[in-house]
């Protein structure tokens, strides 16, 4: 029998401890043993609660006891997280997370500890919730060159926009509508801004290329500035706007990585990807194009990414499973002022569609879109570096107020 304990019994926690419960025969079947839910560790009360003989408020009973061999970490953040799951480590425990940013911030050195105390420490449920994207990078694409890793990491900022698209409700409206059903954070900083989608999209870059990459090396934008003229124009030009991460590899070796809004075409796999879904597409030199959907959040579906890590690591209780990454990978990190892509426009048309002026501005006829309001234009512009971008939104701005500029997914996929 195979005890665990788990630290935080908040949404995740909670619903891995049901989850194990609710599925104990199945998980017994895939084992051959039993896993027993020993210690719930929490410094809150939950007197009516089927766990409640579980829950204990001294980390250092989990840290010494023998017994348990899974410390599974819900508790979130980097702090407090942080420094219980170091303890476990070393205390030679399997750890299993869902905590991305801690995964993000701290995982190399995790890493180590783990490969130096000859444990594990998984965290497939620290990205795409429900979705089994990590595993499969690591084990089933392993044989592939990575060669882009792009898609919808966060359900928050997904729902919101599909709410702005579908019922023509503003980002303030949309956001108050996802704060009531619970799907945004009463503060929603870190998913409208986009930090919780650099998390993923760092761990995604760090397991397909094996060094660590630092959020703060990530050009990070969120979607609080998207408008609802912005996606009526979009879905005009028969476009829809997702918040996307994105990592991909130039033949150099170096990375493009960022997260940013994008206008991508409506017969695009993601565009059709709404609501609090997540995708996550992987291009290999050898699989080409492979996509993965599911719920990105959400009590028993990250519950059963937990559950799975869970089961992997008793199953290497012997012999660790080798994982993860080593090392800082920041200078891969290529500046995107030389990535390569379209940009979509909206500006202030004070000289009444001066077409020919953008022109000769961009040096090509820029593809009109159709929706703007009164005495506004829209337009994209052919593909360019990010250095010609600022360049011409320079000159651009001198002519026309610039409202609105969103990254367009060019349907042949940006050269490098």
């Amino acid at each position: 029998m195979a005890k665990i304990a788990i630290l935080g019994f908040g949404t995740v926690g909670s619903g891995v401890a049901e989850a194990i419960t609710k599925n104990a025969e199945i998980i017994q079947n895939k084992l051959s043993e039993k896993i027993e839910l020993k210690y719930i560790l929490d410094i809150r009360e939950f007197p009516n609660n089927p766990f409640s003989e579980k829950i204990i408020k001294d980390f250092s009973i989990i840290q010494n006891d023998p017994e348990i061999e899974v410390v599974v970490e819900t508790i979130g953040g980097a702090k407090i997280a942080y420094e219980f799951t170091k303890k476990a480590l070393l205390s030679g425990k399997h750890v299993v997370t869902s905590n991305k940013e801690l995964v993000a911030t701290h995982g190399e050195e995790l890493l180590r500890i783990a490969r130096e105390k000859n444990v594990n420490y998984f965290f497939e449920a620290s990205v795409g919730g429900t979705i089994p994207i990590l595993t499969p990078l690591e084990s089933c694409l392993g044989a592939n060159k990575i060669e882009e890793i792009y898609g919808i990491l966060n359900g928050t900022t997904n729902y919101i926009l599909t709410r702005m698209i579908k019922a023509n409700l503003s980002f303030e409206d949309a956001l108050k509508e996802a704060q009531a059903l619970g799907y945004a954070e009463q503060d929603p900083t870190a998913d409208i801004e986009g930090h919780d989608a650099c998390r993923k999209i760092c761990i995604l870059a760090d397991l397909a290329y094996g060094k660590n990459i630092s959020p703060e090396k990530v050009q990070t934008e969120g979607i609080s500035n998207i408008t609802l003229d912005d996606v009526t124009i979009a879905e005009a030009g028969r476009y829809v706007i997702k918040l996307l991460g994105r990592v991909k590899m130039r033949e150099d070796g170096k990375i493009f990585i960022l997260v940013a809004p994008h206008l991508i075409k409506n017969d695009h796999p993601l565009a059709v990807v709404n609501d609090v879904f997540n995708g996550i597409l992987v291009r290999g030199n050898i699989c080409e194009e492979v996509m993965f959907y599911g719920k990105g959040a959400g009590k028993l579906p990250t519950a059963s990414a937990v559950i799975a890590d869970v089961i992997d690591a008793v199953r290497h209780r012997e012999k660790r499973k080798d994982y993860g990454w080593s090392g800082s990978g920041d200078d891969m990190v290529a500046d995107l002022s030389e990535m390569v892509y379209s940009m979509y426009y909206r500006i202030s048309d004070r000289h009444s569609g001066d077409c020919k002026a953008i022109s000769e501005i961009y040096d090509h006829k820029c593809l009109s879109l159709e929706g703007a309001p009164d005495g506004e234009y829209a337009f994209v512009t052919k593909p360019m570096s990010g250095k010609e971008h600022e360049e011409k939104a320079a000159l651009l701005q001198k002519k026309f107020p610039i409202l609105s500029r969103i990254r367009v997914l060019d349907d042949q996929r940006e050269s490098v």
